[in-house]
C-alpha cells in the first residue's frame, strides 16, 4: 500500500493545487479531484489545509469527500474492479456477479484485498444496459459479465 505523503510534500503540493484552482468559482470539487489524482486518494491530513485555503470548515470538506463515492479516503488497490449495480444490470444477473466478486476477493464494497491488489467498487451505470451485467476493470468496460467471465477477468489482474 502507498504510504501517506510526507507533511512537507503534502503542504507544498497542496499549496500549488490550491493556487492552481484559486480563480475558479466553487473550487472544492476540482481541488479534491486534483488531490486524488496526485495521491490516488484524499489524505485525511489534506482536509484541514484545504479547509483553511478555502476559508471553509473541515466538516464541509469532509462532508464532500464522504458524500461522493469517487473520492477515496485511503489508497486504492493496484487494480480497480467496478461492478454495475443499476437496475438493468441487476435484472440480467448482476446480483450473482456481485456475490461472486465479493466471495472471490474476500472484501465488501469499497474494500481492498489484504495484499493491496484489488479494490471493489459499485458503480451505478456503465452505459451497457442492453448487454449487462457490466463491469469496469482498470478503466476497461466489459459487457455480458457472468460469474465465469468474472473469474477470468479477476485472474487477468492477478486476483
Amino acid at each position: 500500500m502507498p504510504t501517506p505523503p510526507a507533511p512537507v510534500d503534502l503542504e507544498t503540493r497542496l499549496g500549488a493545487i490550491l493556487s492552481d484552482h484559486a480563480q475558479l468559482e466553487g473550487p472544492l470539487l476540482p481541488i479534491l479531484h486534483a488531490v486524488q489524482a496526485e495521491w490516488g486518494y484524499v489524505p485525511p491530513e489534506a482536509l484541514p489545509i484545504i479547509a483553511e485555503g478555502l476559508n471553509i470548515s473541515r466538516a464541509e470538506v469532509h462532508g464532500v469527500v464522504s458524500f461522493y463515492h469517487d473520492f477515496r479516503e485511503e489508497p486504492a488497490g493496484r487494480h480497480m474492479v467496478k461492478i454495475c449495480r443499476a437496475e438493468a444490470c441487476q435484472a440480467r444477473g448482476g446480483h450473482g456477479v456481485e456475490a461472486a466478486a465479493k466471495a472471490r476477493l474476500g472484501v465488501d464494497w469499497h474494500g481492498t484485498t489484504a495484499d493491496g491488489g484489488v479494490t471493489l467498487e459499485p458503480v451505478y451505470c456503465l452505459g451497457l444496459c442492453a448487454t449487462g451485467p457490466a463491469a469496469m476493470i482498470d478503466g476497461r468496460v466489459v459487457a455480458r459479465v457472468d460469474e465465469k467471465r468474472l473469474e477470468t477477468l479477476l485472474s487477468e489482474v492477478g486476483a
